[in-house]
């Protein structure tokens, strides 16, 4: 494999181990203050960052890379109010969408094909990840501080199902 790409990849494992930590820090936020339903999502988020984490690894694995974990840096752990947390998740994931981004024109420039047919997947996926987030944000937005609202919004996502597995 690419040298170059290989290292891109590592980076991004990395990233996106840092983002299923940070979603891991924003449920502890959300279970201090009572809002379990927002917990919950926010743990399965944690853990869908760590399949696509695991996902790459599997890909450098499977092409016979040579797979170089990091540090992970410390995530925030405080925030003025539960729509805070979700509108940091709004902004981790336009990160990371730039950060794919980044990576499949690297990819592409390294004629790194096989690479950006394993990128394809996380390009779909980023849309999909920025769209739920940003519909949760407009939510919290429109609930505003309203007790009732903002119980039935943790309700409706504490409903949320196990992540699927990164196909």
């Amino acid at each position: 494999m690419n040298a170059v790409v290989q290292q891109a990849i590592n980076e991004q494992i990395n990233n996106e181990f840092f983002s299923s930590y940070s979603y891991l820090a924003m449920s502890a936020y959300c279970e201090r203050k009572q809002f379990t339903g927002c917990a919950q999502w926010l743990r399965m988020q944690s853990q869908e960052e760590y399949g696509h984490a695991m996902r790459l690894y599997d890909f450098l694995a499977a092409r016979n890379g040579i797979v170089q974990l990091q540090a992970i840096r410390e995530p925030a752990g405080e925030y003025g109010s539960i729509a805070e947390v979700f509108q940091a998740a709004l902004e981790q994931e336009r990160t990371v969408t730039k950060q794919i981004d980044s990576l499949y024109e690297l990819a592409f420039n390294e004629k790194a094909f096989s690479a950006l047919v394993e990128l394809e997947w996380f390009i779909n996926e980023q849309v999909e990840e920025e769209k739920t987030a940003s519909v949760i944000v407009h939510k919290f937005s429109m609930v505003k501080d309203d007790p009732a609202a903002l119980l039935d919004l943790d309700r409706e996502l504490g409903s949320r199902g196990a992540p699927q597995a990164a196909e």
